[in-house]
Parts: C-alpha cells; sequence; structure tokens
C-alpha cells in the first residue's frame, strides 16, 4: 500500500536524511530528501506528499516553509522533527495544521503513527487535488507552452508564437510533463484539457 505514498524529507543535516530515507524505503515509502527549504520549494513534487521537516535550518526554517505552503494550499502534510523545540513554537505549527511534532531522535514506531495520521488527512483533506496539484508548479512560460500544444500546434507553431525556438519550446515542454507526472502526449494532452473544463 506505501509505495505510493511519497514522503519528502526536508533537513539540513545529510546524516538525519539518509538514515530516514532508507529506514521509511526499507518500509515501502517513495522518500526524496531536500537540504533546504529552499530546495524544496524550488523542486516542489508534483503529487501530494507528507513532509518530514525539520525546524531549524539556515535560510528559511520550518515554520516558514510551513507558512508558504499553507499560503498556496498544496496538498502538503507537515511532520515536525526537531531537536530543540519549545510551547510556543510546537503551538504555532500546530496552529498552521501540522500534522505531529516529533523529538530527535525520533523512535521509529512514532514516526510511522504519525505518518500513518498524515497520510489518512491528506486523503480526507486533499482527495480531489491530485490532477489539478501539477499546475500550481508550472511558470506562466510553461503555462503558455501547455495551452498552445493542447490547440494542436506543432513546436515550430508554438515556437513561433510565442517568440522562442522550437527547441525551447521542448525544453519548456519536457519540463511541463515532469511537474505534472506525465510520461506520453497523450497523457500530457489529456490532463491539460481536464484542467480547461
Amino acid at each position: 500500500m506505501s509505495e505510493s505514498r511519497l514522503i519528502c524529507i526536508v533537513d539540513d543535516d545529510p546524516a538525519v536524511r539518509d538514515s530516514l530515507s532508507l529506514m521509511l524505503g526499507l518500509k515501502g515509502f517513495d522518500c526524496r530528501s531536500y537540504d533546504s527549504a529552499e530546495a524544496f520549494l524550488s523542486a516542489l513534487p508534483a503529487r501530494p506528499c507528507c513532509l518530514i521537516l525539520d525546524l531549524h535550518m539556515a535560510g528559511l526554517d520550518g515554520l516558514g516553509l510551513q507558512a508558504q505552503l499553507k499560503a498556496q494550499h498544496l496538498p502538503v502534510e507537515i511532520v515536525f522533527l526537531t531537536a530543540f523545540a519549545d510551547t510556543h513554537t510546537m503551538r504555532q505549527a500546530f496552529l498552521n495544521e501540522a500534522t505531529d511534532f516529533l523529538e530527535k531522535p525520533v523512535v521509529l514506531e512514532r514516526l510511522l503513527e504519525a505518518l500513518e495520521r498524515a497520510f489518512a488527512r491528506l486523503q480526507t483533506i486533499h482527495p480531489l487535488t491530485h490532477d489539478a496539484h501539477g499546475f500550481h508548479l508550472l511558470t506562466p512560460r510553461e503555462r503558455e507552452v501547455l495551452d498552445a500544444i493542447a490547440q494542436g500546434l506543432t513546436h515550430r507553431e508554438v515556437g513561433e508564437r510565442l517568440g522562442i525556438s522550437p527547441r525551447t519550446v521542448e525544453v519548456h515542454k519536457g519540463r511541463v510533463m515532469d511537474k505534472l507526472g506525465t510520461k506520453t502526449l497523450a497523457e500530457l494532452l489529456r490532463r491539460a484539457m481536464q484542467q480547461s473544463k
């Protein structure tokens, strides 16, 4: 059941990222890890996920990332993991709807219980967001390319319309397909047409 469940680990400690990825990977989860909040934001997954999030990191901290994800209404549930936390910080995390707040070093059973709750919430709160979610990740130019392709234009025609080369159109199309999780042009067109309904 868990193989399609995506867990994203955001922690600036490589040892924590590696051990969590290994433990959860052995439990059958699809794990991706990021060394900063900014790295996660620059490569948002194209499907709903549970986030194991470190609280204290250089740059944007865990609470800051949580606030950004909530503001964008992305289908993400968060389990915080930290060595240092106070009541005020935990209260802030729960006000922003964190699933749980666990202390390092984490006990695997407790983490798995928290993840089960997180995935249950994800299913309840975001049951229909999977198809729409990837579209939030597209840049304005990628949306233009997708719209033009959905109208049946060739790479050359899209390039002429947008004032870019056919090769650049191909690069944009590849990025769109990655973000939407599509592998074929037919699947890409189906998703684009569903979104435009």
